[in-house]
């Protein structure tokens, strides 16, 4: 069954092309529960995710390097922090210390270009 496409309006993200197979993430910001937080987005196995750039175990900001978030072998997301190791495609925890799973942000890929979606959690950040 394919995923459903949010109702609410996208927010373009990045260009499809900025985002390559277990490669660098595109990050950006939201406003998750009324604090301002990172976010990311990748590519796995041809499809876009995105999540919030905070662990499960302790929230702190997982990127090992600016952007990097595959371990070596580009099967799975990893904290540089605690080595909590994520599935790429649902954001839940296969090892390592964590709590459950990452906070995923709908994305869709229309045309080329990512948008992420908004929900009453989940808002853009205003500058």
């Amino acid at each position: 069954m394919p995923d459903a496409v949010p109702d609410t309006p996208g927010i373009a993200l990045c260009n499809s092309a900025d985002l390559v197979d277990s490669g660098l993430a595109v990050p950006f910001d939201v406003i998750y529960c009324g604090q301002t937080c990172y976010a990311f987005a990748i590519r796995y196995a041809g499809k876009v995710y995105a999540y919030l750039n905070r662990c499960s175990h302790v929230p702190m900001e997982m990127d090992y390097q600016p952007n990097r978030f595959f371990d070596l072998t580009g099967h799975w997301l990893i904290c540089a922090t605690h080595g909590a190791m994520y599935s790429p495609q649902t954001g839940q925890c296969r090892s390592g210390p964590c709590r459950g799973k990452l906070v995923s942000i709908a994305v869709t890929e229309v045309d080329g270009v990512v948008h992420w979606h908004t929900s009453p959690h989940l808002q853009p950040v205003s500058f």
